[in-house]
């Protein structure tokens, strides 16, 4: 066999006097120092000098070295790395989006407002709410936009509160947002289903409760069923319900967060309503809230006054801004665009799908795999590796074998109340003939575990570079390239 050429380094392949392009010779006199004092790139002394030809042919190389979901599935659980139609990006760069500026004045950018009332508008049918802003431009940038508008609403009442519950099954990001916005956290712990527990809720729900942040389904895959009782009990004294709907995908059209009892909640577009998800954005976390909580949402608000849209910033409850202009507006319209091209039956089909793909992976392979939990799943659902743990196989080793066989890793190690997680999100837009991939390779790395688990503890066996030691690489990290003599 032929072993693969290593892809050097792109400061390997430079040589002094290499150039991508060629200028003609000044025609009026050279002038020396025109950059002096301005704020140049210091930390590369020897910055790569390659031709063009070398330049096109490293990056091209390396892109097809690169796992995308244009290629395959990404079972990466609690991420939705789903297809996104390529239509969105389209429309999304039309130059009448793209090029129009944030400070335009009002008059200039009506069609721009549309677009963004008419999502707001699509948004609370969907989630049933009274009323959405678009600012955040993140998951946890809408947690924290939601906790402090349940801030402001309890200190117009009069007493902030001190404390909000947290289940150990919710999203990582929660205990901080409530932290940011001065909050004690109290951790709630799910009972044999997975769900919150009742009686334990009940306990600790008390008048110096401010709100509970539930994530539903949770990061089990599971979905609350209780949740109507238990926006009840919270109800009853006074607090809040805040749900992160970052799982969205799994309730679209079928169920409404605002008519089971939640106050005020936040939606990935980036991820149930299109937008390449992943490399840290962009996103779009807009917040959605019951009628109590509409004055307190961020300025401006989007308002329609004798036949023009306007930006109101008369609101003196306001929180004020949590982002500069709209948002990441480019998300907005490839949402837009997805919600219109599904309509509603598009719409409900996105969780009809997302949930039967996940329990045709679950029933696949249970037995195959150990399933600490097993209420029926949503869009995901978790596995361990305490099956393969006999044979002194991990779940890293699992995760890095399915490489090999042309597959991402799921979500490992999280949640944290499943040891050795392999947490699993087909998404919606996968195929039979995809899912049967994911589950065959599942099912012949389990086999391999029992018989020749030293093969998993050696892979990947085919990418670039093999296994790295992950905790050098956190101890020590190289940030910088430096020429060696």
């Amino acid at each position: 066999m032929i072993k693969e050429i290593r892809e050097p380094l792109i400061f390997e392949i430079s040589a002094a006097g290499k150039r991508a392009a060629g200028l003609p010779a000044l025609d009026v006199p050279e002038k020396k120092d025109l950059l002096a004092g301005v704020a140049l790139r210091r930390e590369l002394e020897d910055f790569p000098e390659v031709s063009e030809t070398e330049i096109v042919r490293h990056f091209t190389r390396l892109s097809q070295k690169n796992y995308c979901v244009d290629l395959g599935l990404y079972p990466l659980g609690s991420c939705t790395m789903k297809y996104n139609p390529k239509i969105n990006e389209r429309l999304s760069a039309h130059p009448a989006f793209a090029g129009s500026h944030p400070l335009a004045p009002v008059d200039l950018i009506q069609g721009n407002l549309e677009v963004l009332k008419t999502l707001e508008g699509f948004l609370c049918e969907i989630a049933g709410m009274d009323a959405f802003t678009l600012q955040p431009v993140a998951g946890a940038h809408g947690e924290l936009t939601g906790m402090m508008l349940i801030r402001a609403a309890l200190e117009a009442r009069g007493n902030a509160r001190k404390y909000v519950l947290i289940p150990d099954s919710a999203h990582g990001t929660n205990p901080s947002s409530a932290h940011i916005c001065g909050y004690t956290v109290k951790e709630i712990k799910s009972n044999e289903k997975g769900t919150i527990d009742l009686a334990s809720l009940e306990q600790a729900m008390t008048d110096e409760v401010a709100a509970l942040m539930v994530t539903n389904p949770n990061t089990l895959g599971v979905f609350e069923s209780d949740i109507v009782r238990i926006a009840e009990i919270v109800h009853a004294k006074g607090g809040f319900v805040y749900m992160d709907g970052a799982n969205m995908n799994a309730l679209t059209g079928i169920v409404r967060p605002g008519d089971m009892g939640i106050d005020v909640l936040h939606i990935n577009l980036h991820k149930t309503f299109s937008t390449p998800h992943g490399g840290g954005g962009p996103g779009s976390g807009p917040v959605g809230v019951k009628k109590e909580l509409v004055p307190f949402l961020p300025v401006p608000v989007i308002a329609e006054k004798g036949g023009r849209y306007v930006l109101d910033f008369d609101r003196p409850e306001s929180i004020g801004r949590v982002r500069a202009y709209f948002g990441n507006y480019a998300v907005n319209v490839r949402a837009l665009c997805y919600i219109l091209t599904l309509g509603p039956v598009g719409v409900r089909e996105i969780a009809e799908f997302a949930v039967l793909n996940a329990n045709y992976i679950r029933k696949s392979l249970e037995g195959e795999f150990d399933l600490k939990y097993t209420t029926a799943s949503m869009h995901e659902c978790v596995f361990s590796d305490k099956i393969q743990k006999a044979f002194g196989v991990t779940n890293l080793d699992i995760s890095k074998r399915l490489i090999d066989y042309g597959v991402h890793p799921p979500t490992m190690s999280f949640p944290l109340i499943v040891h050795g997680a392999l947490m699993i999100e087909p998404t919606e837009t996968e195929s039979r003939r995809d899912l049967d991939h994911f589950i065959d390779a599942m099912k012949a790395i389990a086999k391999e575990a029992q018989e020749n688990p030293e093969i998993l503890h050696a892979a990947p066996h085919v990418t670039y570079v093999s296994r790295l030691d992950e905790v050098a690489a956190a101890k020590f990290p190289v940030l910088r390239w430096e020429k060696k003599p």
